[in-house]
């Protein structure tokens, strides 16, 4: 199967660069040794990125920064031309990629996770469902031991101490995900706290920045919950809940049940990724499954740093499958990355014309 995806993706990439050619690109700019590439956005696909700039090390021409200041943070910064890409766990619509010149395409899957500081449960012990989370969340449900949380897990035992909710600070693309979870639960959560990066969250409601500063919160505060990438939960070994899902059935976070809400979505039938992936229907399908995307300028305003950027991403689908593996990520379906190459073809320079970039590092 492995030597059928390459032979596919090579095709794929040979009639694309075809294509490139005969659309008569200019010859592009230098790329300079020593030339740094930076982006900023998204904290959740921080690991991945880091691990793929890790290995194109290899490639001495061109170094990558990237600056995990939240998904909201790295879309004003990509829409005010002050870093080279962008990443949001969130795709921008389309009306709002015209009037930026923007383009956009995933690079893996996760989940957003509730996790919990309760000593006494084990790992995946604790079941809980929307209604659940929206009433923690919105302060109507208070104390560990509430009848709903009982109802759902007989045979545990609650402590009749108070839940601690934690939340993003920041602008947040694990915070888009997670309140749009809740607001296909919930009509009077969508149209009160909403979907959104920022919510507009109780005073009473302790507020940190960065999935990193959830992480260590939750580990020093007994009692907490909270919502984080499934990137961190493995990473930080934190405790997460069973969540139930849209067929009734409870499941447990992990690329099988991410892969499941993906064959259950538009992504998968259609190449549409212009949709979250909340509450797929599926009866293995994790319920807060979500897509991290990386965007860049439509019109390059300095071609050689729109090359090194494009190179470096073609890299990470081509060689970084077994990075997105390791941190427990699903990849991109091959069917997807043909239409993310045709969208990095589109890319032009000043003058309209396609970017040659097909020699790859």
């Amino acid at each position: 199967m492995k030597l059928i995806k390459n032979l596919a993706t090579s095709l794929t990439l040979t009639l694309l660069f075809a294509h490139s050619a005969l659309s008569t690109p200019t010859s592009p700019d230098t790329i300079t040794s020593g030339m740094m590439i930076n982006g900023s956005g998204s904290s959740a696909a921080q690991p991945l990125y880091s691990l793929w700039a890790d290995a194109y090390k290899k490639n001495p021409t061109v170094s990558i920064n990237y600056r995990p200041i939240g998904s909201a943070g790295g879309i004003k910064q990509i829409k005010a031309r002050e870093v080279d890409f962008g990443a949001s766990d969130v795709a921008l619509p389309a009306s709002e990629l015209a009037l930026n010149k923007l383009v956009q395409f995933p690079s893996a899957i996760s989940g957003v996770v509730p996790v919990i500081n309760l000593p006494g449960l084990k790992e995946g012990e604790l079941k809980l469902n929307g209604d659940i989370l929206v009433g923690i969340f919105s302060l109507t449900i208070s104390k560990w031991n509430d009848p709903a949380i009982a109802a759902l897990n007989p045979g545990l035992i609650l402590p009749k101490t108070d839940i601690i909710p934690i939340v993003r600070l920041d602008g947040s693309g694990t915070t888009y995900n997670f309140t749009d979870y809740l607001s296909t639960i919930s009509p009077i959560w969508r149209t009160t706290l909403g979907t959104n990066f920022l919510i507009q969250w109780s005073k009473k409601i302790l507020q940190v920045k960065g999935s990193s500063n959830i992480a260590s919160t939750l580990k020093t505060t007994p009692g907490s919950i909270s919502y984080i990438d499934y990137n961190y939960v493995v990473q930080e070994k934190l405790n997460y809940c069973q969540l139930q899902n849209s067929a009734g059935k409870f499941i447990r976070p992990n690329p099988a049940s991410f892969t499941s809400a993906l064959n259950n979505s538009r992504w998968k039938s259609h190449s549409d990724f212009s949709q979250t992936l909340s509450n797929k229907p599926g009866a293995a399908s994790w319920p807060i499954t979500m897509g991290t995307f990386i965007i860049l300028p439509a019109i390059a305003s300095n071609s050689s740093r729109a090359i090194a950027s494009i190179q470096f991403f073609v890299w990470g689908f081509m060689q970084g499958d077994r990075y997105v593996n390791n941190l427990d990520l699903v990849h991109i379906p091959d069917q997807i990355q043909a239409k993310i190459f045709k969208t990095m073809t589109e890319i032009t320079d000043q003058k309209g014309h396609p970017l040659n970039w097909s020699a790859m590092p």
